[in-house]
């Protein structure tokens, strides 16, 4: 269904599955890094309570805390 809408795969298959879907690693690997990052901001807890009232002030906060988090 993703190939159909021109959507690469990034996850990669089972190892039981009996026809092996091809996906990129590098991708994967990318959207690990991107999960990590947000589970760590999570974890203060403090972004998406104080900073959620203006689009532009919430996007700052992310950008910030990705710099100290990585």
């Amino acid at each position: 269904m993703l190939a159909q809408q021109g959507i690469t795969p990034c996850v990669p298959p089972r190892r039981c599955r009996k026809k092996p879907v091809h996906y990129s690693k590098r991708l994967d690997r990318k959207g690990h890094t991107i999960e990590t990052l947000f589970s760590r901001q999570k974890d203060g807890r403090c972004l998406p309570t104080r900073y959620n009232r203006c689009a532009h002030v919430f996007r700052s906060a992310i950008l910030l805390a990705a710099t100290v988090l990585i």
